[in-house]
């Protein structure tokens, strides 16, 4: 992907990845795959639409986290990332992207399963970064169970509740004080909301909670002028997908969607800089797709 304008057939914009019948162990690193993700390290290019932004990114240490990371940092905002302490390594190097970009990086190593430690990480948003513009609710848990509604054990469903949905309504919450009008929530929702797959019962119910609570709170907030949006991805390439699939599922990841092949981060991050900036100023309630055409009809 030479950058993000240059015109280019979208089948052949990036080639299935390798290794998509991998099996690595959950969270998964990024350097644990077999065919590293695109997060724009080489391609994204700013141009100042998020200049002096404060954003709070969760699950940012990778996959679609890291890129809007970097996205958010090339065109101006300052960014916290969150993640869990055992993705560190991944955390690192998200900074560095950022830094590398000329903005700050905060990191923030923590289980947002935990409303106290939602509490803290808005805390130390506003301290570190002055405040917040942008919230991004971007970590996910997930763990396909072939077996359906047999194989969730209540531990597995109280988890991904937790990650997904608790996680969000608390650092809404919190947030909110904090944000002044103009400010913007993104939830990062998926097709699973809409379009759900049996062995991910619990994971897609998330999924369709975000985008009704989505819509719900941009109704409540539209007169105090903050916008909420949710980014609905599809089979996107990140280590999410090999930490959580088992091998017959996801192989040949993506390779069934109109586009025929996975998208990459990259290709995802731009949506949430549209979000995030004042270009989607009349935009909100709104659930943006990004699957590849697998939801075209």
């Amino acid at each position: 992907m030479a950058d993000q304008t240059t015109q280019t057939d979208p089948t052949e914009q990036h080639d299935q990845p390798e290794g998509t019948d991998d099996q690595i162990v959950h969270p998964g690193l990024t350097r644990d795959m077999t065919d590293e993700p695109d997060h724009g390290e080489d391609s994204y290019r700013g141009s100042d639409r998020l200049t002096g932004k404060r954003a709070v990114i969760t699950g940012g240490d990778s996959g679609i986290g890291r890129a809007v990371a970097l996205a958010f940092a090339r065109e101006g905002a300052d960014v916290l990332i969150s993640y869990l302490p055992e993705e560190e390594e991944d955390g690192a190097e998200t900074a560095r992207l950022v830094e590398e970009a000329g903005r700050k990086a905060v990191r923030f190593p923590g289980d947002i399963r935990d409303e106290e430690v939602c509490r803290s990480l808005i805390d130390t948003a506003v301290s570190e970064l002055g405040g917040i513009d942008v919230l991004v609710n971007n970590a996910a848990y997930q763990m396909a169970q072939l077996g359906g509604i047999a194989d969730i054990t209540t531990e597995q469903f109280d988890r991904v509740l937790k990650t997904n949905l608790y996680a969000m309504f608390w650092l809404c919450k919190l947030a909110l004080p904090h944000l002044r009008p103009g400010s913007v929530i993104i939830n990062s929702s998926s097709v699973q909301g809409t379009s759900p797959s049996p062995e991910l019962l619990d994971y897609a119910t998330t999924k369709a909670g975000i985008i009704n609570f989505t819509k719900g709170l941009a109704l409540e907030l539209a007169d105090k002028g903050i916008r909420v949006n949710t980014v609905a991805p599809g089979p996107i390439w990140t280590p999410l997908i090999p930490a959580t699939m088992p091998e017959e599922r996801s192989e040949g990841h993506g390779e069934s969607t109109p586009l025929g092949r996975a998208g990459q981060p990259a290709e995802v991050a731009p949506a949430y800089v549209f979000f995030a900036s004042q270009e989607s100023s009349y935009v909100t309630g709104e659930v943006l797709t990004m699957a590849g055409g697998a939801q075209a009809s």
